[in-house]
């Protein structure tokens, strides 16, 4: 077997391993079996390429969609490794097989639905395995945010090879779902290792929905980068990318009522753009490696803290600043969770609930952003991170504990029948025909609300709203949640948060040049050009950050090119000479 760290320095280029990367690949290379939990751009790629290398036979990776297999395996190929994927969308199935028969493969990538097969467990017993690798691991476990019922049947293919390997690896997990992947994959306890889950180069921005088309223009504004706009469904994402559209902004739709043509059309232009935005449902992303997505935007809730660290996750993979922003309502709130009580299983509904509630506190804080991710996945982290939006620029706060309690006093005495409109204006003590056609000018909380409290009456119920005080039926009645008695009891006060007033930032600079290095420039042009040739995405080439330390250090040589991190010898051969020809021309 060949020695890791050679592997890394030769293939790869880089010249030592990062966090936890040789901690996992010392259990690999040992035949042990492990769960690596480490954050998104952390190379848990390099976990199994590295052994798939360094151990004889042929490495076995599980993946949930075709699209993230592919982009894996030009990333692969990049480097020099010898990779193929076995899926319904692969023409070249018969050949593949025949390469696995043959010794040909490194890497193998298949979906768990091949893999749990019984015809496909006989393949395997052809052929040497290096190792198994069980990409996105949370989607085994049913308390994961993005269960896939066909992991759970992976266990008979493990256990078929006890000798081999195994390794799971997933970005997002808390400790519930940590021990439930332990179990259902055979990993002894022992073998889990945590890497942490902050991502400090992700700049956290949350704010309440105020007409989300001019918040998301006035950010397309200052973000000249690539990035992802989540929206909460097909017909918000046509709408937004419509909308949005008109800036002139190179910018794509991606959904599932597309035609899949389109789908994935739209998804290779956005893999190879440098400035393209793609508005998309959810779906979108888990597929693509894209490192260099510079913001990730939210115009609606997402289902869950696990769910909004994976999506907002997708920003910033090659380690330069990135931002993500979200964008929420009371609204959002108020359909989650109906579709709860409605449309999920019961033995289910406690632990949405819990979900739902722990994202209210992450959108309601006035405290660091940040720590409460992290504390939500069992870390300490200190109280404040210094670089989200509250920490920047701490909110002020009221006391809206008493206003609060005249609002629920409304509803309730207005038989929790009417909106967040109506009650205001009974709280007012409006003399309305609605007012009096119901006798509602009569009620003991008609006109007791003051003119600084009647200010706070909207963020009052979409705090109230977050929090399960107050549930909004599908026509907008407001009647009481399980939150509600304590506040009205005085047990619980009601801190609100007051967003303050957006100042428009400077346009931002593009974050792979700060500096305008025109040498910088010419590289990247000089990548645009092979790419285009290549037909593969820049990235694939080399990351923004070679090509940064190319400008710097100005290797005048092969040789001192092959000295800067992420230049491998099969990137050096194939791509080398044009790169030192670009830095000779500017000297």
């Amino acid at each position: 077997m060949t020695e890791p760290l050679s592997i890394l320095r030769g293939t790869f280029g880089f010249s030592d391993f990062r966090g936890v990367q040789a901690d996992v690949i010392d259990r690999v290379m040992a035949g042990k079996h492990s769960l690596a939990v480490m954050p998104t751009g952390a190379g848990k790629s390099l976990c199994y390429q590295v052994p798939a290398l360094a151990r004889p036979g042929t490495a076995l990776v599980i993946s949930p969609l075709i699209a993230l297999m592919h982009d894996q395996i030009r990333s692969a190929e990049g480097f020099g490794i010898r990779a193929a994927a076995l899926t319904s969308a692969d023409p070249d199935g018969p050949e593949t097989i025949a390469r696995l028969r043959r010794g040909e493969l490194d890497l193998l990538y298949v979906a768990p639905e091949r893999a749990s097969g019984e015809g496909f467990r006989n393949l395997l017993a052809q052929i040497p395995l290096s190792l198994v690798a069980i990409d996105e691991a949370h989607c085994v476990s049913e308390w994961g945010h993005d269960f896939r019922p066909d992991y759970r049947l992976l266990r008979p293919l493990l256990d078929r090879f006890p000798g081999v390997p195994r390794l799971a690896l997933t970005a997002t997990a808390d400790s519930q779902t940590r021990a439930d992947i332990l179990v259902q994959l055979g990993i002894p306890e022992d073998g889990l290792i945590l890497a942490g889950f902050d991502r400090p180069n992700i700049r956290y921005h949350i704010r309440p929905r105020d007409g989300v088309g001019a918040q998301l223009t006035a950010l397309l504004a200052e973000q000249p980068g690539p990035g992802i706009i989540y929206a909460t469904s097909r017909a918000a994402t046509e709408k937004l990318a419509d909308q949005l559209g008109r800036s002139g902004r190179k910018l794509l739709p991606y959904h599932a009522g597309l035609d899949a043509r389109v789908r994935a059309a739209n998804q290779a232009k956005f893999v190879r753009s440098e400035d393209m935005v793609m508005v998309a449902t959810v779906a979108f992303g888990m597929g693509i490696d894209k490192p260099d997505v510079r913001f990730v935007a939210h115009a609606g809730l997402p289902k869950s803290i696990e769910a909004y660290y994976q999506e907002t996750g997708r920003a910033g993979r090659d380690g330069d600043p990135a931002e993500a922003h979200l964008f929420w309502g009371a609204a959002d709130f108020s359909l989650a969770r109906r579709r709860i009580e409605t449309e999920t299983p019961e033995d289910r509904r406690g632990g949405e609930r819990q979900r739902l509630n722990a994202l209210a506190a992450l959108v309601e804080t006035a405290g660091c952003r940040r720590a409460i991710l992290l504390r939500h996945f069992g870390e300490s982290p200190p109280e404040r991170c210094g670089h989200c939006d509250n920490c920047l620029a701490p909110p002020a706060t009221v006391d809206a504990t008493e206003a609060a309690r005249k609002l629920l006093s409304a509803a309730f005495r207005t038989e929790m029948r009417f909106g967040i409109t109506h009650l205001t204006d009974v709280l007012a003590g409006k003399e309305t025909d609605k007012i009096h056609g119901f006798g509602h000018h009569r009620l003991s909380v008609f006109g007791i609300a003051d003119e600084a409290e009647l200010a706070l009456m909207k963020p009052v119920a979409r705090a109230l709203l977050a929090r399960d005080a107050l549930r909004a039926d599908e026509y907008g009645g407001l009647s009481f949640g399980p939150a509600a008695k304590p506040i009205l009891k005085g047990e619980e006060a009601l801190e609100l948060v007051l967003p303050p007033r957006r100042q428009r930032r400077a346009r931002a600079e593009r974050a792979a040049n700060p500096d305008g290095d025109p040498l910088f420039e010419a590289l990247r042009a000089c990548r645009r050009d092979l790419a285009k040739e290549g037909g593969v995405p820049p990235y694939v080439i080399f990351h923004d950050s070679t090509l940064r330390e190319m400008a710097e250090l100005k290797p005048a040589s092969l040789g001192a090119l092959s000295r800067i991190s992420g230049v491998g010898t099969a990137k050096l051969e194939r791509y080398g000479q044009a790169f030192v020809e670009v830095i000779s021309s500017h000297e």
